[in-house]
């Protein structure tokens, strides 16, 4: 399998035949790298001069084609089709030329269901074409199961889909003068509540909007721009003139475990974006709410913006917007397969996500220690104190809503059951209880639609983890299942805060005797009370059913006995190093524009923790030595209240970025940065506070702390309390022995006694972090 940093061949093909005479023919490929063209077709350039375009022919695989090509200023551009799945020969002859190519290209076409490198399909993969935004069966694809069963309208069974795939189609709809969202009149009517758009270019439009819908590498995709109104009888015109030339690629963010085609999303149909001439192209293999295969995400993406070229044409430059899960996608792909996006607008990042499940994979084994082992400390009752162990914040009553009334509704069967009763949360609780069990546990995930694919048993045989999502990457051992990642050898939880007087060193070793660790996910068992609800129903039943609540999944972690300590957990090295060089640990190349901009939401204890923008910032600082190309914008915001967004201003500030740059290649990223392209902060109304160098200082420097450091108060994580640093993704640290930590200073002031010390020693027999050391899992190329 050809990892997609293998694919970075990219859209910038160089002609094979380059020659830079005034009577040179050069032939290339603008929908894609030649090695990577799907579904049988692709739009070409031959760049010849004018007294040779009418003289020339397209050869395939050596039969002349019969296509019509459209003359630019450079030569004749132009869809062709019918290539072979594999290497295909593509000539340009002239044809007084005794039929001697004047230029040649090998294309390697690959199916439009895919792959093109990602390696074996996912099975079984559930078909949710059926879904609002498409509404249709997929189509039949084999007469027998495995498979979705496909039906007719009287529910007749017409055979089976694998691949999901669905006939292509085309929707109009238009933006009421109310703002709704609306279908167009089928009869070609205009509607009397028609709103309308005023372009960059000055012009006053009806605010039409083109949808076209189909399916590509299994997964749904979605274009959609302005449009002229559409006779009756012409729902397939391909009308650009509306369109201003600039794409923009849509992720989705959401957390899932694959086996599904997934969704449309709604952003893909964002009328602010829509309004301002954009094209927006989107496809449910970029929602991290449908994989989390980010190799899968960028062929995907590859493939999605083939089809938007060689239908409509090459954009000038192509944007990448979306949050999350969205942001990461945009960070890797730019990463991974350049040339897809020309700038980036990430909301709410993270670097990436399979480092994120490093510390995740904490958060339910340390409120389990409060909340459980260590619940007569008073300690853990002050809902702050929490943060000492977990790092991120910590609430009393984060939002007054779901989460409060989900504790209030725990409460009694806590008391009942002798847990400590604290009423507030760390981010921990609302944000990430349940992403444990969900990357973890191959009992407990699911898929929409599940419960129609034959056979069952297919369904009953999936290893619902994040690890199986990714075995393409991750590899399998000799049993099957996925090699894991999770790794806490020489984890020292809550050393920063045993340096900072917080907690004692009795406390310290007593937390790292019985905090424990994960079992492979091969033994664990099914969750119990509150993963799958918190109704009064599931209430009783934890009540009255012994063992069922388990809200820390506590009965798959290990944990101490009484004469020795919880184990550790090990991961497989092997996985560990697939993860770095696979592409799906962000590393910090970025050779494209970047504005990282967040709402802040740490008082909400929302998993979007602000810290984020700044560990991708100190690997990109890493990477590239300099961090000229990443703007940092924080927004403010206070629970309950609406949420500004500088999204759309992020959106044509990047306009302008790459607008300059087109006009001042020499100039490159950095010399060609509008004045708004600075690190800034901004206020609950969206207003700008404070922008410009320096605003961030004291968070990767040793400066004081800049004006919106001060007004943006960070937080950390497990680890970084446990001494790691700020960009994380330390998979497995690299160690020391505990007689030199106690003689390096590692735990300050504290001087533990002899019996301590032997408790120290049984607790980490290979040793501590030692974070001042390269990450052991990592490859030394990095």
């Amino acid at each position: 399998m050809k990892s997609s940093a293998d694919a970075n061949a990219a859209q910038q093909a160089k002609p094979q035949n380059d020659k830079e005479q005034g009577n040179s023919v050069r032939l290339r490929v603008l929908s894609s790298a030649p090695e990577f063209v799907s579904g049988g077709d692709a739009r070409i350039e031959v760049r010849a001069a004018p007294g040779l375009r009418d003289k020339l022919d397209l050869w395939l695989n050596g039969t002349r084609l019969e296509v019509k090509l459209a003359e630019t200023a450079d030569g004749l551009e132009g869809v062709i089709s019918g290539l072979k799945v594999g290497t295909n020969s593509l000539e340009v002859r002239h044809r007084s030329g005794n039929g001697q190519a004047r230029d040649q290209l090998t294309l390697t076409n690959h199916p439009i269901t895919g792959p093109m490198f990602t390696g074996p399909q996912q099975t079984p993969f559930v078909c949710t074409t059926i879904q609002a935004a498409v509404g249709k069966q997929p189509r039949v694809d084999s007469a027998v199961p495995p498979g979705y069963p496909v039906r007719d309208a009287q529910g007749t069974l017409l055979g089976y889909s694998q691949d999901c795939s669905i006939d292509t189609f085309v929707s109009y709809q238009y933006r009421s003068t109310a703002g709704a969202l609306k279908p167009l009149p089928a009869d070609g009517t205009r509607p009397t509540d028609m709103g309308q758009a005023t372009l960059a270019d000055g012009r006053t439009v009806d605010f039409v909007v083109r949808r076209e819908i189909g399916s590509i590498n299994r997964f749904l995709y979605s274009i959609a721009m302005l449009a002229p109104m559409p006779a009756a009888d012409n729902g397939a015109q391909t009308d650009t003139s509306l369109w201003n030339g600039k794409l923009l690629y849509w992720f989705q963010g959401g957390v899932a475990i694959g086996h599904s085609q997934g969704t449309v999303h709604g952003g893909s149909m964002n009328l602010d974006v829509l309004g301002r001439g954009w094209a927006i192209v989107h496809s449910s293999g970029n929602n991290t709410g449908t994989h989390y295969n980010m190799n899968l995400a960028g062929e995907t993406a590859m493939m999605t913006k083939e089809r938007f070229i060689e239908r409509y044409g090459a954009p000038v430059y192509t944007v990448g917007l979306g949050g999350s899960g969205g942001a990461i996608q945009q960070y890797m792909i730019a990463q991974n397969n350049p040339g897809v996006l020309d700038g980036l607008l990430p909301v709410q990042s993270y670097p990436d996500m399979v480092t994120q499940t490093i510390h995740v994979g904490d958060c339910e084994l340390l409120e389990h220690y409060m909340d459980a082992t260590d619940r007569t400390n008073g300690k853990w009752g002050v809902t702050k104190n929490r943060s000492w162990l977990v790092g991120m914040n910590a609430e009393e009553n984060p939002d007054g809503g779901p989460n409060t009334r989900v504790n209030d509704a725990l409460a009694p069967l806590k008391i009942a059951l002798g847990y400590s009763t604290a009423k507030g949360t760390t981010e921990c609780v609302p944000a990430w209880r349940g992403l444990t069990p969900l990357s973890m546990n191959p009992w407990y995930g699911q898929a929409p639609n599940q419960q129609l694919y034959e056979p069952q048993s297919d369904i009953a045989a999936i290893r619902w983890t994040h690890y199986d999502d990714l075995r393409n990457v991750y590899g399998v051992d000799p049993s099957g299942a996925a090699r894991p990642t999770w790794d806490n050898v020489g984890v020292q939880y809550g050393l920063k805060s045993l340096r900072a007087g917080h907690i004692t060193m009795d406390e310290f070793v007593h937390l790292n005797w019985h905090v424990g660790g994960w079992k492979h996910p091969s033994d664990m068992v099914q969750e119990g009370f509150p993963f799958f609800g918190t109704t009064q129903a599931e209430i009783n039943k934890a009540l009255s059913q012994a063992g069922y609540f388990d809200p820390w999944s506590r009965r798959n972690m290990r944990l101490a006995t009484a004469d020795a300590p919880a184990p550790r957990t090990v991961g497989d090295p092997l996985a560990m190093r697939a993860a770095y060089t696979s592409g799906h640990v962000f590393t910090g190349r970025l050779d494209v524009p970047a504005i990282d901009h967040r709402q802040y939401m740490e008082r909400e204890l929302d998993m979007h923790n602000s810290h984020q923008s700044f560990a991708v910032r100190q690997r990109v600082l890493q990477k590239m030595g300099h961090s000229d190309n990443l703007v940092v914008w924080f927004t403010d915001t206070a629970p309950g209240t609406p949420k500004a967004s500088q999204s759309m201003q992020a959106l044509d500030v990047m306009d302008q970025w790459l607008a300059n740059m087109r006009k001042n290649p020499a100039g490159g990223i950095p010399g060609n940065k509008p004045g708004d392209a600075v690190d800034a902060c901004f206020n609950l109304q969206g207003q700008r506070m404070s922008a410009g160098g320096g605003v961030w200082a004291g968070i990767l420097d040793s400066q004081a702390a800049g004006a919106c450091t001060q007004s943006f108060p960070l937080y950390g994580t497990s680890r970084t309390v446990a001494g790691a640093p700020i960009e994380g993704g330390i998979y497995r640290c690299a160690l020391k022995p505990v007689d030199k930590a106690l003689a390096d200073g590692t735990y300050g002031n504290s001087a533990p006694t002899a019996q301590q010390i032997e408790q120290l020693k049984r607790i980490f027999p290979e040793g501590v972090c030692d974070y001042t050391q390269p990450d052991q899992a990592r490859p030394v190329a990095g």
